[in-house]
């Protein structure tokens, strides 16, 4: 499968002209061996590194590209942060004209940093189908300990060797899933926040972002360890083109929204929340989907909500430092001009017949709940090692993580009680 990137750019009936920065993306066995060939077509050329974590770098099945350099990182406590960027940048020949990435979700946050901040591009070869964020075009990064959306730059070109993919523990292809799975709660955040703020939305992304969701629906059954070919194909497209969506809209909005920033709030492990976790993203994002979720219903099962609007009120930075310590004031600055002050009581009130229609777009907890059962994903936070006690500060705190509009942000204006 051969996904011609560039034929979802242009003009949109949304009205934007939409940029698409990755030429093609090829989803095949063996696509690694001819590297060279799709990287000429691609119009890249010179002194290239490739970068690997040694796990990746050993992977059975895998084709490495041939490179000028290649940089392997040690996988022990490897995270997206300053510190792989920094091993990277230390050992990276001055003279590099591309960089490939050769692994999953971190390898390519830290390489497409790398490459936007060399000015150089580079080639996304993803080993496991793990994270919707190859085509991405900013890098999640955890800098300094705060979770965060840095600068970054697409691929050029993705080769995913679906060979090499379908041997990956099958831990990280159920990652994959809960991360498309969460574009549920995202899809719905979005058009929540377009109802009630105006906030540019496009349908044509929304469809083409739902399409991602239906490709790994309809395939994640088959999704086993070292199991259908076929499966391993649709599951990565579905990720790709999630990716894609973001190109177009230019942001992460239409994937990621009230899961992720559970995720999010896990990934900077509060002291106060005493937060060690281990879970993959897609995990996190999973589990988030399915407690979301459930907040979400129980929102929308509330037919008449005006005697529950109260007005904006700004975040207590005496609370937000009890719970976030010495990130408090990186919290504080991302909230700095919150978003929420552009939603009125009117809003919420005039609003509440549609966003309780959205709402029930997103399948209910029970739905989810049966279909991660039916593939073994994980789904409760005991399943991610995270104590059930902190769900009330799970669902309080993440809406402070990223200064985006959601519905569980929304809640701060709310006084339902359930």
């Amino acid at each position: 499968m051969i996904l011609e990137s560039q034929l979802y750019a242009g003009p949109c009936s949304c009205g934007k002209d939409h940029e698409i920065f990755t030429k093609k993306e090829v989803i095949e066995s063996g696509c690694l061996k001819h590297f060279d060939d799709y990287a000429e077509a691609s119009g890249l050329s010179g002194r290239r590194a490739a970068v690997y974590d040694c796990n990746t770098y050993h992977a059975k099945g895998l084709v490495r590209p041939d490179a000028d350099q290649e940089i392997i990182l040690n996988p022990v406590n490897l995270h997206a942060n300053e510190t792989a960027v920094g091993k990277i940048l230390e050992q990276l020949h001055p003279d590099t004209r591309y960089l490939i990435a050769v692994g999953s979700g971190t390898i390519h946050d830290c390489t497409r940093y790398c490459a936007n901040k060399l000015g150089i591009p580079f080639v996304s070869c993803p080993t496991a189908a793990s994270v919707d964020g190859f085509c991405s075009t900013v890098s999640a990064m955890t800098w300094k300990g705060y979770k965060n959306t840095m600068p970054g730059v697409a691929p050029v070109l993705v080769l995913a060797d679906t060979e090499v993919i379908r041997q990956a523990p099958i831990a990280l292809a159920l990652s994959g899933v809960g991360d498309v799975f969460g574009k549920f709660i995202s899809l719905a955040d979005w058009k929540i926040s377009h109802v009630l703020t105006g906030e540019y939305f496009c349908p044509v992304i929304e469809e083409m972002t739902r399409k991602a969701i239906v490709a790994v629906k309809d395939c994640c059954g088959q999704i086993k360890e070292n199991g259908d070919p076929e499966a391993f194909e649709h599951l990565i497209y579905g990720l790709l083109l999630s990716g894609l969506a973001m190109q177009m809209c230019g942001n992460s909005r239409p994937a990621s929204g009230a899961e992720h920033h559970i995720s999010h709030l896990i990934d900077v492990e509060p002291a106060s929340l005493n937060l060690h976790n281990r879970a993959l993203h897609g995990e996190k994002v999973g589990v988030g989907t399915i407690l979301v979720s459930s907040v979400y219903h129980k929102l929308a099962a509330v037919s008449d909500i005006a005697p529950y609007v109260k007005e904006f009120s700004p975040l207590d930075p005496g609370e937000i430092k009890r719970i976030f310590g010495n990130i408090s004031d990186s919290i504080m600055t991302e909230n700095q001009k919150d978003c929420l002050k552009d939603v009125t009581c009117s809003a919420v009130i005039r609003s509440w017949d549609k966003i309780r229609e959205i709402v029930r777009e997103i399948p209910s907890p029970h739905e989810l709940i049966n279909l991660y059962t039916g593939i073994k994903a994980k789904k409760t936070l005991q399943d991610i090692e995270v104590d059930e006690k902190l769900l009330p500060d799970l669902l309080r705190y993440s809406a402070c993580i990223r200064n985006r509009l959601t519905l569980m942000r929304v809640r701060r204006m709310l006084t339902v009680e359930y």
